[in-house]
């Protein structure tokens, strides 16, 4: 069974560290394509940052496995005169440190105070500035983004801590480098997509998407928790005949998972099926993950793609 080696860890903590704005040299989707090029047989890229990694692209029958990689971001509404600058955003705490993304580097700020009106809340960043002017001069701009500033570090030898949204990506691309590494001869077509847009559009006969849920205690939404296994979803967009087999698969190789009813869950798009990886503290700066759900994930999209034949039937007629 997969374990997360050191290498493997070494490029989580290059790309969860990096920012996800793919225009910048040093960028999580740049880093992610760099990875996934020696697992690949072609890449393909779109104008918005999405990368997709591709492994027998000629076949007609096509399999999607799919991350997204977004991170929370904020544009830059006001500057005040005395060089104070707002954001506008309803999920965040005060005392965060912040990147600002500007056409000359990156700016450090502190995000100081939250102000609540009826527009919106509204929150300041301190960038040590006095004036306006003084601002500008750094090439800062309304509309300039802003992101948080994640560290990445591992908690008590079981938690991975730092932007867990991206954990999503690193799955992915595992899974792909173990369907090399292992030379395992796939009957369809693999595109294995890290998306920076919350809906991908690429065709497919099949999508498995890869997301983030929160632990929770909730009766509504079921009982979540962090190290019990990645969650497969029900709603009524997912195929059940798909989430079946990938539970089968899970119980036949002894990985232990959880089961969440998700109300939110609309996609659309070709017979489908949604993995999510438990999560605490959802959008802050310490976002963590178990590093055993990580593995149990990938081993059981790993044996899922190893045993879907395209001349399955997943339809219910």
């Amino acid at each position: 069974m997969y374990k997360i080696c050191k290498k493997s860890e070494f490029f989580l903590y290059k790309y969860l560290y990096a920012s996800s704005l793919v225009e910048e040299e040093v960028s999580s989707p740049r880093i992610w394509k760099n990875y996934i090029e020696q697992y690949s047989d072609s890449i393909e890229t779109d104008n918005y940052g999405t990368v997709i990694g591709i492994i027998n692209k000629y076949n007609s029958f096509k399999i999607v496995i799919e991350a997204n990689v977004e991170e929370r971001q904020w544009y830059i509404n006001y500057i005040s005169d005395d060089g104070i600058i707002s954001c506008v955003d309803k999920k965040i705490a005060p005392s965060k440190r912040v990147n600002i993304h500007t056409k000359n580097g990156m700016i450090d700020g502190v995000f100081f105070s939250k102000i609540s009106e009826k527009l919106g809340n509204f929150f300041l960043i301190d960038i040590g500035a006095s004036t306006l002017k003084e601002v500008e001069n750094l090439g800062i701009n309304v509309g300039c983004r802003v992101t948080s500033q994640y560290d990445f570090f591992i908690l008590n030898n079981k938690y991975y801590v730092g932007s867990a949204h991206k954990i999503c990506g690193f799955i992915i691309a595992e899974v792909m480098r173990l369907i090399k590494k292992n030379n395992v001869l796939l009957p369809y077509g693999l595109y294995v997509i890290n998306t920076v847009r919350k809906k991908e559009t690429h065709p497919a006969n099949i999508v498995i998407k890869i997301d983030v849920c929160n632990e929770t205690n909730k009766k509504i939404n079921g009982e979540i928790k962090c190290g019990l296994g990645p969650v497969i979803n029900y709603s009524p967009s997912i195929n059940n005949n798909l989430r079946e087999k990938i539970i089968f698969l899970a119980k036949k190789n002894n990985l232990s998972f959880q089961r969440l009813v998700n109300k939110k869950d609309d996609f659309s798009r070709g017979i489908y099926a949604l993995i999510s990886i438990p999560i605490r503290y959802r959008y802050t700066t310490v976002e963590m993950a178990r590093k055993k759900d990580i593995e149990n994930c990938i081993n059981i999209m790993y044996e899922t793609l190893k045993n879907i034949d395209p001349s399955e039937k997943f339809n219910y007629f």
